[in-house]
């Protein structure tokens, strides 16, 4: 039994639907050729169920049309184009920006509503802070990301660590500026890396009574200088900041001591202007008006026949041996053994701000400065001999009696103070206070890091952004506005960070432009009339054959 004419009509009708399918998603594709992050789509088509019918031959098959298969969407990467905004943002890979509604809060600071709970992913980076400080797609959706962990970024630039990438903390939340201003932040950490010319000459005379130490006994804080320019042979300054953001000079004198066998020993101390220090003794004494005002730590480093920091040493005053009677000049007795920061580097106190029961490392309201000379040790200073004081180190054959590092437990960092036969100069300094601030604007990296850079100079790491890759792109319902949502097919977007895995990497003044290629989106509009076309000439063929037939009857 052969196949009627309607079967033959109806064959036509399915390629007019079928095509007309298509061309609605070319006429999509080419209105979103300028679409930020747009993504074009095709149309497969699949044959309809075939007809059996019986033939001199046996059964054979005829087919009965056409049919939509499926829409893919092609998710490969469109251009970037340049941008004047910084919060104008690509990915260069597989990922998808993640957006959330926003939580709406109270004046008072308390969560009304934390918005609805669909996560929502998008290519358009074409993002800006809104009014309340989110960062915000074009329809008011809030880029999500991670807080970075401004403690963690503490410890590593304290201790010299370079990290391998920024440290993130909690779970992923809306990035937003909770305020537009850098508050100031007291310095906790110095380095101070030089080169002490191994050709100088001894500047302060060394005997038995203060061999070790004899530049810093010189120093007198009642006089102007406190350092004798005759007391030592180079000296560096580095401006660091209290906790009101103001702004303090420490001083660092060296001065050689020793060359024994081709290693050299040279001391160091660490000074402020004697105004400035607003240490006060447990008596009462204010350091300010006394000689030891504005000494602030001593110590001694050793250098090997090549140069290299091999030991260093340093000590500090403690509340038990600050009074009136010490502080009237340079006592070795009242200088102690330094203590250590947790990374390692010995420290200091300045109480710039006269704050209570905070003068000494040994009181619980100090504030430690750590200083990085190169050379760190998590263990602390070991004691090989003596009572842990300078007064047990005035002679020349007293080395042995100076606090150091143990050998075995001791870092020196990559850059590190040297003793080499050029002129002594300060290769590098640096500390990580600062003066308070306002925002002055974003940025974004390759690794999806919003920074904030503020009058003062200060650039701070405030979010990490979160990236979303899919198994299965093909399952994504693209709801509009430049979105989509996850499905079951998709599955659950995998969260990561710029850079990790197929995530890609982030390009900040760049947006992504629509992938549709317009010369072939023209080519297949062609194909596609031409197809309905033909198509239509099916239906009107078939038509013409049955008015033959009807007429039949005449």
């Amino acid at each position: 039994m052969g196949v009627g004419l309607n079967s033959s009509m109806w064959s036509g009708v399915s390629g007019l639907l079928a095509n007309s399918t298509k061309m609605t998603t070319i006429g999509d594709n080419i209105s979103n050729v300028n679409t930020t992050g747009f993504k074009s789509t095709r149309i497969d088509f699949v044959d309809l169920m075939s007809s059996t019918i019986g033939t001199a031959s046996g059964q054979a098959q005829i087919g009965n049309g056409v049919q939509v298969g499926s829409t893919v969407t092609d998710y490969s990467q469109g251009g970037l184009e340049a941008t004047s905004s910084s919060t104008d943002l690509a990915i260069s890979g597989n990922g998808f920006f993640i957006a959330k509604q926003k939580s709406q809060i109270a004046s008072n600071g308390s969560l009304i509503s934390s918005g609805n709970a669909t996560t929502y992913y998008t290519r358009a980076g074409d993002f800006n802070f809104d009014s309340d400080g989110y960062l915000t797609t074009t329809t008011g959706l809030v880029v999500q990301g991670w807080k970075v962990d401004q403690d963690k970024l503490d410890a590593a630039d304290a201790s010299g660590t370079t990290l391998s990438r920024t440290p993130i903390t909690g779970s992923i939340t809306d990035v937003k500026l909770d305020t537009y201003s850098s508050p100031a932040k007291a310095t906790s950490s110095v380095t101070v890396l030089a080169n002490l010319d191994s050709d100088s000459s001894t500047e302060s005379t060394r005997d038995s009574t203060n061999y070790y130490y004899a530049m810093s006994q010189q120093w007198n804080g009642a006089q102007d200088p406190a350092m004798p320019s005759t007391a030592y042979s180079y000296s560096t300054t580095v401006k660091v900041y209290d906790e009101n953001g103001s702004s303090h000079t420490l001083t660092v004198y060296y001065d050689k001591v020793t060359t024994e066998n081709g290693k050299q020993t040279w001391e160091y101390a660490v000074t402020c202007d004697p105004s400035e220090d607003g240490r006060v003794a447990s008596d009462g004494t204010k350091l300010s008006s006394t000689a030891m005002g504005g000494m602030l730590m001593v110590g001694t480093m050793t250098f090997d026949s090549g140069g290299a920091m091999s030991n260093m040493s340093a000590y500090t005053m403690k509340s038990s041996n600050a009074n009136s009677t010490t502080l009237s000049t340079f006592t070795p007795s009242s200088w102690s053994v330094a203590d250590v920061s947790k990374s390692g580097y010995p420290e200091f106190v300045a109480n710039w701000k006269s704050n209570s029961n905070a003068s000494f490392s040994d009181q619980v309201g100090s504030r430690a400065i750590a200083l990085n000379l190169g050379m760190r040790d998590t263990k602390g200073f070991t004691l090989n001999a003596g009572d842990g004081t300078l007064a047990s180190v005035s002679a020349s054959n007293s080395s042995g009696n100076l606090a150091s590092f143990h050998t075995a437990t001791l870092k020196v960092n990559s850059t590190a103070t040297t003793n080499s036969a050029t002129s002594s100069s300060t290769v590098f300094s640096s500390q990580n206070g600062y003066t308070a601030g306002l925002l002055s604007s974003v940025s974004v990296d390759s690794d999806g890091i919003l920074s904030g850079t503020y009058s003062n100079g200060v650039t701070i790491k405030l979010y990490a952004l979160a990236i979303a890759t899919f198994n299965n792109l093909q399952g994504l319902n693209s709801i509009g506005d430049n979105l989509y949502t996850a499905t079951q097919d998709s599955g659950y977007g995998v969260t990561n960070r710029a850079n990790t895995g197929t995530a890609g990497s982030v390009a900040s003044n760049y947006l992504e432009s629509s992938n549709v290629d317009l010369a072939s989106e023209m080519v297949n509009m062609i194909i596609t009339q031409r197809g309905f076309e033909g198509n239509s000439k099916t239906i009107t063929t078939v038509d013409t054959m049955l008015s033959e037939i009807i007429q039949l009857k005449r």
